[in-house]
């Protein structure tokens, strides 16, 4: 029989350690992505066998999903709840979730890397990454509806646009950024972007792009 007071112990210990290990995943993938960060990469850095990694998250697989999710709880641990806010309040968090990643660069690379390897075939992040921007997507259209519901706006045709680009805008400025930090102010750029978004699905005007008549 397992001595309880041995395992009411060890468990803040063992939260502790997975926790290290996320952290060093995180890092060791988002500097050298997937395929070529090892496990031994990763016992390396927190002073374990590579055999002790397997003991706490079972494959390199399973460790990668964990340091997704564990990602993607960062994001919300200061809001109420532990959930995004909906209409123009997302929007808002999204510019302050730009803002408070450049405080995160380590995290910012880890997504943008792992983010891009999962378009590859068989990438075991690719199921976590398509359920994640389809949910995204889905937050973000809610929040369009909402806003415009509340403005009166009955046929906000451009959502599924909107909804797409602010991602694609929030992603490409992440590159962007971890490329040259000094060439481009994240959150700022960030801002101005979703704004810019925001402002063409709620108040649509004709297009400066069009051609002259």
């Amino acid at each position: 029989m397992v001595d309880s007071r041995h395992r009411t112990k060890s468990r803040p210990a063992t939260l502790v350690r997975r926790r290290e290990i996320l952290d060093a995943a995180q890092e060791i993938f988002g500097s050298k992505g997937f395929a070529n960060g090892t496990l031994q990469d990763i016992a390396e850095q927190v002073g374990m066998t590579h055999a002790g990694i397997l003991h706490h998250f079972g494959s390199k697989d399973q460790l990668l999903l964990d340091v997704l999710e564990h990602r993607d709880q960062t994001d919300v641990v200061d809001l109420d709840g532990g959930r995004i806010p909906g209409g123009m309040e997302l929007f808002r968090h999204l510019v302050h979730t730009a803002i408070m990643n450049m405080q995160r660069a380590g995290i910012v690379q880890a997504y943008a890397v792992l983010s891009a390897e999962s378009v590859t075939d068989d990438h075991p992040g690719r199921p976590y990454f398509v359920h994640r921007y389809t949910v995204l997507r889905k937050d973000l259209r809610e929040a369009f509806e909402r806003v415009c519901q509340e403005r009166g706006i009955s046929d906000p045709g451009s959502i599924e646009h909107g909804s797409a680009a602010i991602l694609a805008v929030m992603d490409g400025l992440q590159v962007q950024w971890l490329l040259d930090p000094t060439a481009v102010d994240l959150g700022r750029a960030s801002e101005f972007a979703i704004e810019a978004i925001v402002a063409a699905v709620i108040e649509p005007r004709p297009s400066v792009l069009a051609e002259p008549a």
